[in-house]
């Protein structure tokens, strides 16, 4: 049986697949070449030190993960292409913050951009999406 942080990854995910015409992907490297839809690729981050309550032992987490939108450059206006991709993960998210009951909540912050250089490849423009996830857990493997 999976832990509830690799429930709440996975349903991240899903969440994410909803995205129109975006490849998506977990803990992926980085291509050489962008499918023209746009990649996203969920970066399953740290989930910190939790808070602890006694009586009943809960641990409540604050997980930080990363979003990485991608796309290739030499479009017209990759800056375009790029918004129209991050305000659709945006939607994404938004739709249900609690992941289906398996969360608290989801917080997300501004995107922070850049250019990404890869040897041998054509030049691809990301942005990096920092969410933090709301969880309790009885059990810190859990």
């Amino acid at each position: 049986m999976p832990s509830i942080r690799e429930k709440i990854l996975s349903a991240l995910l899903v969440r994410l697949e909803a995205v129109p015409g975006a490849m998506v992907k977990r803990e992926a490297p980085l291509p050489e070449i962008v499918p023209a839809g746009g990649l996203i690729v969920l970066r399953d981050g740290d989930p910190g030190d939790p808070e602890v309550i006694l009586s009943p032992v809960i641990y409540l987490w604050e997980h930080q993960t990363e979003i990485e939108v991608i796309i290739q450059r030499g479009q017209d206006d990759d800056s375009a292409a790029l918004d129209t991709l991050l305000m659709a993960v945006g939607v994404a998210l938004a739709v249900d913050r609690s992941l289906g009951g398996l969360a608290e909540g989801l917080d997300w912050g501004a995107p922070k951009t850049s250019g990404l250089a890869i040897d041998g490849a054509a030049a691809l423009r990301g942005a990096t999406v920092p969410v933090t996830i709301h969880y309790g857990s009885s059990d810190p493997l859990g």
